[in-house]
């Protein structure tokens, strides 16, 4: 009987384990990239609903914000593509804050981050080669997404050896 209550509360432990050691700092920086990102993607929101253009990301034909987020791209489903980014990096940011301690929480730190890795890729190609034009916050975005990649894929190794 002292068997069984060992068991289950040794993985009752294990369920709210802390990260492996140097697996907090690495969640710290995700959830900072992640409130980057989320910053980034609201001011690329309002961009894509201001009537008015924007001076600070216009810097002529090739890098122009207001021709990406106003062009038929900007939107899935009549979803604002800047609206799905300030949703994802929110839940990057509760994964690596609010659900940090749980097991599986490097797993989808690390297929959330590669599902947004792949989104920003495709937008990256559509910015390039279908529109011709770059946005300044798009490879903002892009960036922080594969920094968070990088360090969501090292924080799931580290969880792998330690775990």
């Amino acid at each position: 009987m002292q068997f069984a209550v060992s068991a289950t509360s040794d993985k009752v432990a294990a369920s709210n384990a802390t990260p492996a050691k140097g697996g907090r700092g690495l969640l710290v920086l995700i959830a900072i990239l992640a409130l980057a990102g989320m910053l980034v993607s609201a001011v690329s929101l309002q961009r894509h609903y201001a009537k008015s253009a924007s001076a600070f990301c216009d810097f002529g034909e090739r890098f122009n914000c207001d021709i990406v987020n106003r062009s038929e791209y900007s939107s899935v489903m009549g979803i604002p593509v800047a609206g799905i980014g300030v949703a994802g990096y929110g839940v990057l940011f509760a994964l690596a804050t609010i659900y940090r301690s749980r097991i599986e929480t490097p797993l989808r730190l690390l297929v959330t981050a590669l599902a947004g890795l792949a989104f920003a890729l495709r937008l990256t190609y559509v910015e390039g080669y279908v529109l011709e034009t770059w946005c300044i916050l798009c490879l903002s975005s892009l960036a922080l997404i594969a920094m968070i990649t990088v360090l969501a894929a090292a924080l799931k190794i580290r969880a792998g050896v330690s775990g």
